[in-house]
């Protein structure tokens, strides 16, 4: 009898397991693209390679793919030339293809008055240099860069210990250094 059952119950092959997803063997995929003087990987899809560009939220990226007619699912490889230089220039100059300003990273800017988007190196040098304004006026939040604190109203008693003993060591009691006799 037991060798009956053991005949009767069918061997269950194992599950093949699924295979890892490979990039389109097709002639025109590329493995880097370029878009706005970035270097963006090929494989992933394009809504997520644009977040990688410094200053292109998902809002940017999102709206950026809409108005370029590019489908946010495609993979960054697989786009042709025109879609690239297309999405470049709608990343550069997002007021030109009517993105709202609300999306912008720059509203309002105090040199020129007008609302615009930056990227990358450009964003960086533009809040450096605001941070050297407030410094250069001596506003409150300049004297809080100044000194290295916080400058949006945190309580510092407890924390931010760190920038407070500037060369004393940091927290908690220290050794006295034995001198030499």
């Amino acid at each position: 009898m037991a060798e009956e059952k053991q005949e009767q119950k069918p061997q269950q092959k194992p599950a093949p397991k699924p295979e890892a997803k490979e990039p389109a063997k097709n002639d025109n995929f590329r493995y880097i693209v370029r878009v706005a003087n970035t270097d963006l990987d090929g494989n992933k899809r394009i809504f997520f390679a644009l977040r990688k560009i410094k200053g292109v939220c998902y809002s940017i990226a999102n709206a950026a793919c809409r108005v370029a007619d590019v489908d946010i699912n495609a993979k960054t490889g697989e786009l042709n030339d025109a879609q690239v230089s297309k999405l470049t220039e709608v990343i550069t100059n997002p007021s030109k293809f009517g993105i709202p300003s609300w999306i912008f990273n720059r509203r309002s800017d105090p040199e020129n008055g007008g609302d615009m988007h930056l990227l990358s190196g450009d964003l960086q040098f533009a809040r450096e240099n605001d941070i050297k304004t407030l410094k250069k006026i001596k506003c409150y939040r300049g004297v809080r860069h100044m000194h290295g604190l916080p400058t949006r109203g945190q309580r510092t008693k407890s924390n931010f210990r760190r920038t407070k003993s500037r060369g004393k060591g940091g927290l908690g009691v220290q050794k006295k250094k034995v001198g030499k006799k």
